[in-house]
Protein backbone atom coordinates (compact mmCIF):
# COMPACT_ATOMS: atom_id res chain seq x y z
CA UNK A 1 0.00 0.00 0.00
CA UNK A 2 2.85 2.38 0.84
CA UNK A 3 4.51 1.69 -2.52
CA UNK A 4 1.25 2.47 -4.28
CA UNK A 5 0.94 6.01 -2.89
CA UNK A 6 4.65 6.88 -2.64
CA UNK A 7 5.61 9.92 -4.72
CA UNK A 8 8.46 9.34 -7.12
CA UNK A 9 11.26 11.86 -7.56
CA UNK A 10 10.01 12.89 -10.99
CA UNK A 11 6.55 13.56 -9.50
CA UNK A 12 8.16 16.58 -7.85
CA UNK A 13 8.02 19.54 -10.24
CA UNK A 14 11.17 21.03 -8.67
CA UNK A 15 13.13 17.77 -8.98
CA UNK A 16 12.30 17.01 -12.58
CA UNK A 17 12.95 20.57 -13.77
CA UNK A 18 16.23 20.65 -11.83
CA UNK A 19 17.23 17.43 -13.60
CA UNK A 20 16.34 19.03 -16.92
CA UNK A 21 18.50 22.11 -16.23
CA UNK A 22 21.50 19.95 -15.29
CA UNK A 23 21.44 17.91 -18.50
CA UNK A 24 20.48 20.93 -20.64
CA UNK A 25 23.61 22.76 -19.45
CA UNK A 26 25.73 19.93 -20.84
CA UNK A 27 24.09 20.44 -24.23
CA UNK A 28 24.29 24.25 -23.85
CA UNK A 29 28.08 24.09 -23.63
CA UNK A 30 28.22 21.47 -26.38
CA UNK A 31 26.26 23.70 -28.77
CA UNK A 32 28.59 26.57 -27.96
CA UNK A 33 31.58 24.47 -28.98
CA UNK A 34 29.90 23.25 -32.19
CA UNK A 35 29.49 26.77 -33.61
CA UNK A 36 32.46 28.43 -31.95
CA UNK A 37 34.33 28.70 -35.28
CA UNK A 38 31.31 29.62 -37.41
CA UNK A 39 31.68 33.42 -36.99
CA UNK A 40 35.44 33.17 -37.60
CA UNK A 41 35.58 31.83 -41.16
CA UNK A 42 37.27 34.96 -42.51
CA UNK A 43 39.78 35.13 -39.63
CA UNK A 44 40.83 31.50 -39.83
CA UNK A 45 41.22 31.84 -43.60
CA UNK A 46 43.78 34.57 -42.96
CA UNK A 47 45.48 33.19 -39.81
CA UNK A 48 45.61 29.46 -40.65
CA UNK A 49 45.08 29.34 -44.43
CA UNK A 50 41.72 27.51 -44.33
CA UNK A 51 39.97 28.14 -47.67
CA UNK A 52 36.19 27.69 -48.06
CA UNK A 53 36.47 24.01 -49.06
CA UNK A 54 38.85 23.33 -46.12
CA UNK A 55 36.41 25.08 -43.76
CA UNK A 56 33.59 22.98 -45.19
CA UNK A 57 35.55 19.73 -44.76
CA UNK A 58 36.37 20.70 -41.19
CA UNK A 59 32.64 21.26 -40.55
CA UNK A 60 31.87 17.82 -42.00
CA UNK A 61 34.42 16.11 -39.75
CA UNK A 62 32.17 16.45 -36.70
CA UNK A 63 29.91 13.76 -38.12
CA UNK A 64 32.28 11.37 -39.94
CA UNK A 65 32.70 8.75 -37.19
CA UNK A 66 28.98 8.93 -36.39
CA UNK A 67 28.14 8.21 -40.03
CA UNK A 68 30.45 5.21 -40.08
CA UNK A 69 28.57 3.47 -37.31
CA UNK A 70 29.38 5.11 -34.00
CA UNK A 71 25.86 6.48 -33.51
CA UNK A 72 24.31 3.04 -34.02
CA UNK A 73 26.72 1.73 -31.40
CA UNK A 74 25.82 4.68 -29.16
CA UNK A 75 22.15 3.76 -29.26
CA UNK A 76 22.91 0.16 -28.33
CA UNK A 77 25.17 1.35 -25.48
CA UNK A 78 22.36 3.62 -24.25
CA UNK A 79 19.70 0.90 -24.29
CA UNK A 80 22.05 -1.67 -22.74
CA UNK A 81 23.89 0.37 -20.10
CA UNK A 82 21.48 3.19 -19.36
CA UNK A 83 21.38 6.96 -19.26
CA UNK A 84 23.99 7.56 -16.57
CA UNK A 85 26.92 5.63 -18.06
CA UNK A 86 26.20 6.81 -21.60
CA UNK A 87 25.88 10.44 -20.52
CA UNK A 88 29.18 10.40 -18.63
CA UNK A 89 30.90 8.76 -21.60
CA UNK A 90 29.49 11.26 -24.09
CA UNK A 91 30.40 14.32 -21.98
CA UNK A 92 33.93 12.95 -21.55
CA UNK A 93 34.34 12.42 -25.31
CA UNK A 94 33.22 15.99 -25.96
CA UNK A 95 35.87 17.34 -23.57
CA UNK A 96 38.67 15.11 -24.96
CA UNK A 97 37.85 16.10 -28.54
CA UNK A 98 37.80 19.77 -27.57
CA UNK A 99 41.27 19.49 -26.03
CA UNK A 100 42.66 18.02 -29.27
CA UNK A 101 41.05 20.77 -31.33
CA UNK A 102 42.42 23.43 -28.99
CA UNK A 103 45.94 22.04 -29.46
CA UNK A 104 45.55 22.07 -33.25
CA UNK A 105 44.54 25.74 -33.28
CA UNK A 106 47.04 26.86 -30.62
CA UNK A 107 50.40 28.53 -31.18
CA UNK A 108 52.11 25.48 -29.61
CA UNK A 109 51.13 23.46 -32.69
CA UNK A 110 52.48 25.97 -35.21
CA UNK A 111 56.02 25.00 -36.24
CA UNK A 112 56.03 21.83 -34.11
CA UNK A 113 57.19 18.41 -35.29
CA UNK A 114 53.57 17.26 -35.19
CA UNK A 115 52.59 19.99 -37.63
CA UNK A 116 55.48 19.09 -39.94
CA UNK A 117 54.44 15.44 -39.98
CA UNK A 118 50.80 16.26 -40.72
CA UNK A 119 51.93 18.62 -43.48
CA UNK A 120 53.89 15.81 -45.14
CA UNK A 121 50.74 14.26 -46.64
CA UNK A 122 47.54 15.67 -48.21
CA UNK A 123 49.37 18.95 -48.63
CA UNK A 124 46.27 20.82 -49.87
CA UNK A 125 44.70 20.39 -46.42
CA UNK A 126 46.53 22.40 -43.69
CA UNK A 127 47.95 20.41 -40.76
CA UNK A 128 46.00 22.51 -38.25
CA UNK A 129 42.77 21.63 -40.06
CA UNK A 130 43.64 17.91 -40.03
CA UNK A 131 44.23 17.76 -36.28
CA UNK A 132 41.31 20.10 -35.52
CA UNK A 133 39.10 17.81 -37.62
CA UNK A 134 40.32 14.79 -35.65
CA UNK A 135 39.36 16.50 -32.41
CA UNK A 136 36.04 17.59 -33.90
CA UNK A 137 35.33 13.96 -34.91
CA UNK A 138 35.80 12.79 -31.31
CA UNK A 139 33.77 15.72 -29.99
CA UNK A 140 31.03 14.95 -32.52
CA UNK A 141 30.77 11.37 -31.28
CA UNK A 142 30.24 12.64 -27.75
CA UNK A 143 27.87 15.43 -28.75
CA UNK A 144 25.52 13.23 -30.78
CA UNK A 145 25.63 10.49 -28.13
CA UNK A 146 24.75 13.14 -25.55
CA UNK A 147 21.84 14.27 -27.72
CA UNK A 148 20.16 10.85 -27.80
CA UNK A 149 20.93 10.32 -24.10
CA UNK A 150 19.30 13.60 -23.13
CA UNK A 151 16.26 12.81 -25.30
CA UNK A 152 15.78 9.46 -23.59
CA UNK A 153 16.39 11.02 -20.16
CA UNK A 154 13.66 13.59 -20.76
CA UNK A 155 11.27 10.89 -22.04
CA UNK A 156 11.95 8.99 -18.80
CA UNK A 157 11.64 11.90 -16.36
CA UNK A 158 8.64 13.54 -18.07
CA UNK A 159 6.61 10.50 -19.16
CA UNK A 160 2.92 11.42 -18.97
CA UNK A 161 3.89 14.96 -17.98
CA UNK A 162 5.13 18.06 -19.85
CA UNK A 163 7.36 16.10 -22.26
CA UNK A 164 7.17 18.40 -25.29
CA UNK A 165 7.63 21.47 -23.10
CA UNK A 166 10.66 19.85 -21.45
CA UNK A 167 12.20 18.88 -24.79
CA UNK A 168 11.45 22.37 -26.08
CA UNK A 169 13.11 24.00 -23.10
CA UNK A 170 16.16 21.75 -23.40
CA UNK A 171 16.52 22.73 -27.05
CA UNK A 172 15.92 26.37 -26.14
CA UNK A 173 18.69 26.34 -23.53
CA UNK A 174 21.03 24.65 -26.00
CA UNK A 175 20.25 27.27 -28.65
CA UNK A 176 20.96 30.09 -26.26
CA UNK A 177 24.44 28.55 -26.40
CA UNK A 178 24.53 29.28 -30.12
CA UNK A 179 23.47 32.87 -29.46
CA UNK A 180 26.14 33.15 -26.76
CA UNK A 181 28.92 31.84 -28.97
CA UNK A 182 27.97 34.05 -31.93
CA UNK A 183 28.21 36.95 -29.48
CA UNK A 184 31.33 35.88 -27.56
CA UNK A 185 33.44 34.20 -30.23
CA UNK A 186 34.08 37.28 -32.43
CA UNK A 187 34.64 39.40 -29.30
CA UNK A 188 37.13 36.97 -27.77
CA UNK A 189 38.91 36.44 -31.08
CA UNK A 190 39.08 40.19 -31.74
CA UNK A 191 40.85 41.08 -28.48
CA UNK A 192 44.37 42.32 -29.13
CA UNK A 193 46.25 40.50 -30.46
CA UNK A 194 43.46 39.03 -32.60
CA UNK A 195 43.48 35.24 -32.43
CA UNK A 196 41.14 32.30 -33.12
CA UNK A 197 42.64 30.44 -30.13
CA UNK A 198 40.79 32.24 -27.30
CA UNK A 199 37.25 31.12 -28.18
CA UNK A 200 38.41 27.50 -28.48
CA UNK A 201 40.09 27.60 -25.06
CA UNK A 202 37.08 29.25 -23.45
CA UNK A 203 34.57 26.72 -24.79
CA UNK A 204 36.84 23.80 -23.86
CA UNK A 205 36.69 24.89 -20.21
CA UNK A 206 32.90 25.14 -20.45
CA UNK A 207 32.71 21.55 -21.66
CA UNK A 208 34.51 20.45 -18.51
CA UNK A 209 31.82 22.24 -16.50
CA UNK A 210 29.18 20.45 -18.59
CA UNK A 211 30.73 17.11 -17.64
CA UNK A 212 30.36 18.11 -13.99
CA UNK A 213 26.68 19.10 -14.32
CA UNK A 214 25.82 15.75 -15.89
CA UNK A 215 27.65 13.97 -13.08
CA UNK A 216 25.39 15.75 -10.57
CA UNK A 217 22.34 14.61 -12.59
CA UNK A 218 23.45 10.96 -12.35
CA UNK A 219 22.95 11.02 -8.57
CA UNK A 220 19.35 12.17 -9.05
CA UNK A 221 18.72 9.59 -11.76
CA UNK A 222 20.08 6.78 -9.57
CA UNK A 223 17.61 7.73 -6.83
CA UNK A 224 14.71 7.73 -9.31
CA UNK A 225 15.72 4.26 -10.54
CA UNK A 226 15.64 2.94 -6.98
CA UNK A 227 12.12 4.32 -6.53
CA UNK A 228 10.99 2.80 -9.83
CA UNK A 229 12.60 -0.55 -9.00
CA UNK A 230 14.85 -0.34 -12.04
CA UNK A 231 18.09 -2.28 -12.01
CA UNK A 232 21.31 -0.31 -12.44
CA UNK A 233 22.25 -1.93 -15.73
CA UNK A 234 19.21 -1.19 -17.83
CA UNK A 235 16.29 1.13 -18.25
CA UNK A 236 13.40 -1.19 -17.51
CA UNK A 237 12.72 -4.04 -15.14
CA UNK A 238 9.06 -4.52 -16.00
CA UNK A 239 9.59 -4.17 -19.73
CA UNK A 240 11.22 -6.57 -22.13
CA UNK A 241 14.91 -5.72 -22.51
CA UNK A 242 16.41 -4.37 -25.71
CA UNK A 243 17.78 -6.92 -28.19
CA UNK A 244 20.08 -6.18 -31.12
CA UNK A 245 17.48 -7.84 -33.37
CA UNK A 246 15.17 -4.92 -32.51
CA UNK A 247 17.22 -2.81 -34.93
CA UNK A 248 15.53 -4.73 -37.74
CA UNK A 249 12.11 -3.74 -36.40
CA UNK A 250 13.14 -0.09 -36.38
CA UNK A 251 14.55 -0.20 -39.92
CA UNK A 252 11.43 -2.07 -41.08
CA UNK A 253 9.09 0.70 -39.94
CA UNK A 254 7.88 2.98 -42.76
CA UNK A 255 6.94 5.79 -40.39
CA UNK A 256 10.44 5.63 -38.89
CA UNK A 257 11.94 6.27 -42.34
CA UNK A 258 9.58 9.17 -43.01
CA UNK A 259 10.56 10.82 -39.72
CA UNK A 260 14.27 10.07 -40.21
CA UNK A 261 14.39 11.43 -43.78
CA UNK A 262 12.39 14.51 -42.79
CA UNK A 263 14.88 15.03 -39.98
CA UNK A 264 17.99 14.71 -42.16
CA UNK A 265 16.63 17.02 -44.86
CA UNK A 266 15.51 19.69 -42.43
CA UNK A 267 18.59 19.73 -40.23
CA UNK A 268 20.91 19.59 -43.26
CA UNK A 269 19.52 22.98 -44.22
CA UNK A 270 19.96 24.42 -40.72
CA UNK A 271 23.18 23.34 -39.01
CA UNK A 272 25.45 23.48 -42.09
CA UNK A 273 23.86 26.84 -42.88
CA UNK A 274 24.96 28.11 -39.45
CA UNK A 275 28.56 27.36 -40.42
CA UNK A 276 28.35 29.73 -43.41
CA UNK A 277 25.67 32.22 -42.31
CA UNK A 278 28.07 34.83 -40.95
CA UNK A 279 30.14 34.88 -44.12
CA UNK A 280 26.96 34.87 -46.24
CA UNK A 281 25.75 38.02 -44.47
CA UNK A 282 29.24 39.56 -44.79
CA UNK A 283 29.18 38.92 -48.53
CA UNK A 284 25.60 39.98 -49.25
CA UNK A 285 25.53 43.06 -47.01
CA UNK A 286 29.16 44.19 -47.29
CA UNK A 287 29.63 44.25 -43.50
CA UNK A 288 32.28 42.97 -41.10
CA UNK A 289 32.29 39.45 -39.65
CA UNK A 290 31.58 40.84 -36.17
CA UNK A 291 28.53 42.78 -37.39
CA UNK A 292 27.29 39.79 -39.40
CA UNK A 293 27.64 37.50 -36.37
CA UNK A 294 25.75 40.01 -34.20
CA UNK A 295 22.87 39.86 -36.70
CA UNK A 296 22.76 36.09 -37.10
CA UNK A 297 23.05 35.40 -33.37
CA UNK A 298 19.35 36.33 -33.05
CA UNK A 299 18.38 33.26 -35.09
CA UNK A 300 18.85 30.79 -32.21
CA UNK A 301 17.40 33.28 -29.73
CA UNK A 302 14.17 33.47 -31.70
CA UNK A 303 14.04 29.69 -31.76
CA UNK A 304 14.85 29.53 -28.04
CA UNK A 305 12.03 31.93 -27.15
CA UNK A 306 9.35 30.22 -29.20
CA UNK A 307 10.23 26.51 -28.85
CA UNK A 308 9.01 26.10 -25.23
CA UNK A 309 5.71 27.83 -26.13
CA UNK A 310 5.24 25.47 -29.06
CA UNK A 311 6.16 22.53 -26.82
CA UNK A 312 3.51 23.58 -24.32
CA UNK A 313 0.97 23.89 -27.13
CA UNK A 314 1.84 20.38 -28.31
CA UNK A 315 1.44 19.03 -24.78
CA UNK A 316 -2.05 20.49 -24.43
CA UNK A 317 -3.41 20.76 -28.00
CA UNK A 318 -1.28 18.55 -30.31
CA UNK A 319 -0.96 19.18 -34.09
CA UNK A 320 2.65 17.92 -34.27
CA UNK A 321 2.58 16.76 -37.92
CA UNK A 322 1.03 20.06 -39.02
CA UNK A 323 3.83 21.99 -37.29
CA UNK A 324 6.44 20.00 -39.24
CA UNK A 325 4.87 21.04 -42.55
CA UNK A 326 4.67 24.75 -41.68
CA UNK A 327 8.23 24.71 -40.35
CA UNK A 328 9.58 23.34 -43.63
CA UNK A 329 7.57 25.90 -45.61
CA UNK A 330 9.01 28.80 -43.62
CA UNK A 331 12.53 27.46 -44.14
CA UNK A 332 12.04 27.41 -47.92
CA UNK A 333 10.95 31.06 -47.91
CA UNK A 334 13.95 32.12 -45.81
CA UNK A 335 16.63 30.36 -47.88
CA UNK A 336 15.16 31.66 -51.14
CA UNK A 337 15.26 35.14 -49.61
CA UNK A 338 18.95 34.71 -48.83
CA UNK A 339 19.53 33.34 -52.35
CA UNK A 340 17.78 35.97 -54.47
CA UNK A 341 16.20 38.85 -52.52
CA UNK A 342 18.99 39.84 -50.12
CA UNK A 343 21.72 40.07 -52.83
CA UNK A 344 19.43 42.27 -54.95
CA UNK A 345 18.22 44.40 -52.03
CA UNK A 346 21.00 44.33 -49.40
CA UNK A 347 19.05 45.45 -46.35
CA UNK A 348 19.91 44.71 -42.73
CA UNK A 349 16.19 44.94 -41.85
CA UNK A 350 15.41 42.30 -44.50
CA UNK A 351 18.21 40.10 -43.15
CA UNK A 352 16.81 40.35 -39.62
CA UNK A 353 13.32 39.51 -40.89
CA UNK A 354 14.48 36.38 -42.72
CA UNK A 355 16.54 35.27 -39.72
CA UNK A 356 13.57 35.68 -37.35
CA UNK A 357 11.37 33.62 -39.70
CA UNK A 358 14.06 30.95 -39.88
CA UNK A 359 14.15 30.93 -36.08
CA UNK A 360 10.40 30.31 -35.99
CA UNK A 361 10.88 27.47 -38.46
CA UNK A 362 13.62 26.04 -36.27
CA UNK A 363 11.13 26.11 -33.39
CA UNK A 364 8.25 24.45 -35.20
CA UNK A 365 10.12 21.41 -36.49
CA UNK A 366 12.21 20.23 -33.51
CA UNK A 367 9.44 21.00 -31.00
CA UNK A 368 7.14 18.66 -32.94
CA UNK A 369 9.68 16.11 -34.18
CA UNK A 370 11.41 14.76 -31.07
CA UNK A 371 8.32 14.25 -28.82
CA UNK A 372 6.76 12.32 -31.73
CA UNK A 373 9.38 9.55 -31.67
CA UNK A 374 8.11 7.93 -28.42
CA UNK A 375 4.67 7.72 -30.08
CA UNK A 376 5.94 5.61 -32.97
CA UNK A 377 8.59 3.48 -31.21
CA UNK A 378 8.51 1.08 -28.24
CA UNK A 379 10.22 2.23 -25.04
CA UNK A 380 12.66 -0.67 -24.87
CA UNK A 381 14.43 0.45 -28.06
CA UNK A 382 13.62 4.16 -27.89
CA UNK A 383 17.31 4.99 -27.39
CA UNK A 384 18.26 3.03 -30.51
CA UNK A 385 15.44 4.67 -32.47
CA UNK A 386 16.75 8.11 -31.52
CA UNK A 387 20.31 7.05 -32.33
CA UNK A 388 19.35 5.73 -35.78
CA UNK A 389 17.49 8.96 -36.57
CA UNK A 390 20.55 10.91 -35.41
CA UNK A 391 22.76 8.58 -37.48
CA UNK A 392 20.77 9.23 -40.65
CA UNK A 393 20.73 12.93 -39.76
CA UNK A 394 24.51 12.85 -39.35
CA UNK A 395 24.94 11.54 -42.90
CA UNK A 396 23.42 14.77 -44.14
CA UNK A 397 25.27 16.91 -41.59
CA UNK A 398 28.53 15.26 -42.65
CA UNK A 399 27.99 15.72 -46.37
CA UNK A 400 26.41 19.16 -46.53
CA UNK A 401 29.19 21.38 -45.10
CA UNK A 402 31.58 19.84 -47.64
CA UNK A 403 28.98 20.14 -50.42
CA UNK A 404 28.36 23.80 -49.59
CA UNK A 405 32.11 24.47 -49.33
CA UNK A 406 32.69 22.99 -52.79
CA UNK A 407 29.57 24.72 -54.16
CA UNK A 408 31.04 28.03 -53.00
CA UNK A 409 34.34 27.23 -54.66
CA UNK A 410 32.60 26.11 -57.88
CA UNK A 411 30.35 29.19 -58.09
CA UNK A 412 33.18 31.60 -57.21
CA UNK A 413 36.01 30.78 -59.64
CA UNK A 414 39.11 32.88 -59.06
CA UNK A 415 37.95 34.03 -55.64
CA UNK A 416 40.52 36.24 -53.89
CA UNK A 417 41.20 35.58 -50.20
CA UNK A 418 39.27 37.95 -47.93
CA UNK A 419 36.75 39.12 -50.58
CA UNK A 420 33.00 38.47 -50.80
CA UNK A 421 31.45 35.20 -52.03
CA UNK A 422 28.38 34.67 -54.20
CA UNK A 423 26.06 32.50 -52.05
CA UNK A 424 23.19 31.97 -54.52
CA UNK A 425 23.93 28.30 -55.30
CA UNK A 426 24.39 27.21 -51.64
CA UNK A 427 21.14 28.89 -50.61
CA UNK A 428 19.23 27.19 -53.45
CA UNK A 429 20.62 23.84 -52.27
CA UNK A 430 19.38 24.54 -48.74
CA UNK A 431 15.93 25.60 -50.04
CA UNK A 432 15.67 22.34 -52.03
CA UNK A 433 16.08 20.39 -48.80
CA UNK A 434 13.15 22.33 -47.37
CA UNK A 435 10.94 21.43 -50.33
CA UNK A 436 11.66 17.72 -49.88
CA UNK A 437 11.09 17.99 -46.10
CA UNK A 438 7.70 19.66 -46.65
CA UNK A 439 6.49 16.80 -48.87
CA UNK A 440 7.66 14.26 -46.28
CA UNK A 441 5.71 16.18 -43.63
CA UNK A 442 2.56 15.90 -45.74
CA UNK A 443 3.18 12.16 -46.16
CA UNK A 444 3.72 11.74 -42.41
CA UNK A 445 0.42 13.48 -41.65
CA UNK A 446 -1.41 11.19 -44.08
CA UNK A 447 0.17 8.06 -42.53
CA UNK A 448 -0.74 9.26 -39.03
CA UNK A 449 -4.34 9.77 -40.10
CA UNK A 450 -4.52 6.17 -41.36
CA UNK A 451 -2.52 4.43 -38.62
CA UNK A 452 -3.49 6.52 -35.60
CA UNK A 453 -0.04 7.12 -34.07
CA UNK A 454 -1.40 10.17 -32.30
CA UNK A 455 1.05 12.68 -33.77
CA UNK A 456 -1.73 15.27 -33.91
CA UNK A 457 -2.90 14.49 -30.34
CA UNK A 458 -1.79 16.22 -27.08
CA UNK A 459 1.07 14.65 -25.08
CA UNK A 460 -0.37 15.20 -21.60
CA UNK A 461 -2.57 12.30 -20.57
CA UNK A 462 -5.71 13.32 -18.71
Amino acid sequence: MVETIQRKLNDSRLARWTALILIALTMFFGYMFVDMMSPLQSMIEVQRGWTSDVFGMYGSSEFILNVFGFLILAGIILDKTGIRFTGELSASLMFIGACIKYYAISEAFIGSGVEQWFNSWWVSFPASAKVASLGFMIFGCGCEMAGITVSKAIAKWFEGKEMALAMGLEMAIARVGVFAVFSLSPWLAGMAPASVVRPVAFCTVLLLIGLMTFTIFTFMDRKLDRQLGIKAKGEGSSEEEFRVSDLGKIFGSKVFWIVALLCVLYYSAIFPFQRFATNMLESNLGISAKTAASIFRWFPMGAAAITPLLGSYLDHKGKGATMLIFGALLMIVCHLTFAFVLPAFPSIVLAYGAIVLLGISFSLVPAALWPSVPKIMETRYLGSAYSLIFWIQNIGLCLFPAIIGYALKFSNPGHVEGTAYNYTLPMVIFASCGVAAMFLGLWLKAVDRRKGYGLELPNIKK
